[in-house]
């Protein structure tokens, strides 16, 4: 019935010996254009709904917020139920697999961050039936349907995320733009609300985070029917970064397939990479002390920072900018190092397009921004006002340290990620085999690029630094999210800018830093996979 939509253009596809005959759906620039307008609509919307409701919850309460949801989640869980019922059962909808999207391990962080989401909703659950007796039901409904909507996601992504759709495709265009607009809309809850709940307002002596209790659990005479209400409310605010993260995750593979739709895959080429520790030592073991030493220091930071003594939170401050700086300094020094092997190990640069590099190279450069924007505040500022102090001092240390640290892993990983990765050449090789005149050359590449049981040295130093740079990562990653707010404690940017603009600097390039680090985690153990 859509043969209308197809040119017949045929395509060799060579996997191994076999040659397939496939069509050619002609692009209709109508459909992305719907789809892309949907999608900004409802972002547009959701922000300005989260927004309000988050600075004035007179107007707009959480409770209008968490309806808009509730709606955007069912719409998107009917849309996936007729997409696995319906369209991805028919005979040619879905001809090709982008193997290059969805792979194991990024599906495996998608389960385990929805597993750790869905023990949040189970928490808020346990709190809001609390409340029921003096506040609104639909606090309830919220987590109830968002649990329900992570089971539903998470098997869709897992069986279908490699999809290249061929049929439906203007309805599945749409269908993945609302998927993808609410996953960022309900990040953008998650990322309100945690950064409200972490933020103080010092010169007022005013908690936010009371504010938005307040605004949640109605006013003060509303009181939780059991025991446990607070001790729940903190399980799950300490769950919101991985929830934040699960968000992104799914946000990122459900792009790769708007991307895919009518998307012929031009060849089955595909690099089985395995995972593997044996030498590498160095890297692993750097790492994980970084690792231990930065969460030790993490838990005295938040022991100290909320005393009133001043001497003990400067003291907080001063072992978390050390610790900083220490751990910054390392990932600079061990990515120049990657980068110079990289000019050691010549290899050829992959030249096919591929949906799922672009948008994690793109991702890369658009999150660094986050945590550039902040720390060129910092350093103006601290510039502008003298740096006196041992406390500036650090402080401006770190900042620019900060900034060497991200341009020199973007550098690495975007380079990484473009080189070929080295179980491809030997197959080259042997595939010139046939042609007894380039013999040489065969064995040539075969002694270059032969994956032996002991790679070589270049390959090994290439395996530490993609390792220690992925523990560092993560405790980078770790002490943001859970609540380190330096920026806030120290008070340097605060007077200089204004608590109002500093705060909006911070909570708008701050989520942007900690999403950062997590898929610099993600591009690192990929780099690490191809070396």
């Amino acid at each position: 019935s859509n043969e209308h939509l197809y040119a017949h253009k045929s395509i060799q596809i060579e996997s191994g010996h076999d040659v397939e005959v496939v069509k050619e759906r002609t692009p209709q620039g109508g459909e992305w254009l719907l789809s892309g307008i949907i999608c900004i609509n409802i972002l547009m919307l959701g922000c300005a709904l989260v927004s309000s409701s988050a600075f004035n919850v007179v107007a707009i309460t959480p409770v209008h917020r968490q309806i808009f949801l509730i709606t955007l989640l069912v719409l998107t869980m009917l849309w996936m139920l007729f997409y696995m019922v319906v369209t991805s059962r028919k005979d040619r909808a879905v001809l090709f697999k982008d193997r290059h999207a969805g792979p194991v391990w990024l599906k495996a962080g998608l389960v385990l961050f929805g597993l750790l989401s869905f023990l949040m909703d189970i928490f808020k659950i346990a709190t809001y039936v609390g409340y029921l007796h003096c506040d609104s039901p639909v606090k309830v409904a919220y987590p109830i349907v968002q649990a329900v909507f992570l089971f539903f996601q998470t098997y869709f992504l897992w069986f279908h995320s490699r999809d290249c759709v061929q049929l439906h495709t203007s309805l599945t265009r749409c269908g993945l733009t609302l998927t993808l607009s609410t996953n960022l809309v309900v990040w953008m809850a998650a990322v309100t609300e945690e950064s409200i709940h972490q933020t103080e307002i010092t010169h007022l002596n005013i908690s936010v985070s009371h504010k938005l209790y307040r605004a949640n659990y109605g006013a003060k005479k509303c009181t939780c029917s059991h025991m446990a209400c607070e001790t729940f409310k903190e399980a799950f605010y300490y769950l919101y970064p991985f929830n934040i993260e699960y968000s992104l995750f799914a946000s990122a593979m459900t792009y790769i397939m708007w991307k895919n739709v009518g998307r012929i895959v031009e060849h089955h080429k595909h690099y089985k990479f395995n995972f593997y520790v044996k030498d590498v030592f160095v890297g692993p073991v750097a790492g994980l002390l970084l690792v231990v030493a930065g969460l030790v220091t993490f838990v005295l930071y938040k022991i100290n920072i909320l005393k009133e003594d001043k001497d003990k939170r400067n003291k907080a401050l001063l072992i978390h900018f050390i610790m900083n700086i220490v751990i910054v300094s390392l990932m600079s020094l061990s990515t120049m190092i990657g980068c110079i092997i990289y000019r050691l190990d010549r290899r050829e640069y992959v030249s096919d397009k591929n949906p799922t590099r672009s948008l994690d190279v793109g991702l890369l450069v658009a999150s660094s921004l986050g945590q550039f924007i902040i720390s060129y505040f910092s350093l103006v500022a601290t510039v502008a006002t003298g740096a006196q102090g041992y406390l500036n001092v650090l402080n401006l240390a770190w900042a620019v340290v900060l900034v060497v640290e991200i341009g020199l892993q973007n550098y690495f990983i975007i380079e990484g990620l473009h080189r070929e990765p080295i179980n491809v050449m030997p197959a080259n090789a042997r595939a010139f085999q046939d042609h007894a005149e380039m013999a040489n050359d065969v064995e040539g590449q075969i002694s270059r690029y032969s994956i032996s049981k002991k790679p070589s040295w270049k390959r090994r130093v290439l395996r530490e630094v993609c390792a220690f740079l992925l523990l560092a990562n993560i405790i980078l990653w770790i002490m943001p999210a859970f609540g380190a707010r330096p920026q806030f404690d120290h008070s340097a940017e605060i007077y200089f800018y204004n608590y109002t603009m500093w705060n909006a600097i911070v909570n708008i390039g701050l989520p942007f830093g900690i999403f950062y680090r997590m898929h610099a985690v993600a591009s690192l153990f990929e780099v690490y996979l191809r070396d």
